[in-house]
């Protein structure tokens, strides 16, 4: 389903928000490992986990606040929301999101021990 971007307003696909979307992410966290989820080994597994430093997150990425959720992604993102950092993230609330994301990565949560 096409929404708005707020730069331009042009159309855009929910996979062209995402393709920006990992840009984004990539330039604001050089270092970090992005990694795709298979949802069809785990219904309603967010869509990328983050993997930066000794922290780690997962969003799912969708086209807007209203867009249709999967079964079980609600309790996954609350889940490992607990554990670490998750969410729902879209063009109406990515300025929060990464946001937050950016102060959950940039304050130590635990102690990173080498297993070297």
């Amino acid at each position: 389903m096409p929404f708005l971007l707020a730069q331009g307003g042009a159309h855009v696909t929910e996979a062209r928000y995402q393709a920006q979307l990992i840009r984004k992410l990539k330039r604001m966290f050089p270092d970090a490992i992005l990694m795709k989820n298979d949802s069809s080994y785990i219904q309603g597994i967010p869509d990328w986990t983050l993997l930066c430093g000794c922290s780690w997150a997962v969003l799912e990425i969708k086209a807007s606040l209203s867009a249709r959720r999967q079964p079980n992604q609600e309790y996954y993102i609350t889940r490992l929301s607990g554990m670490s950092f998750a969410a729902f993230i879209c063009p109406e609330n990515e300025k929060e999101v990464l946001s937050a994301l950016q102060e959950a990565f940039g304050s130590p949560r635990r102690a990173c021990v080498s297993q070297s």
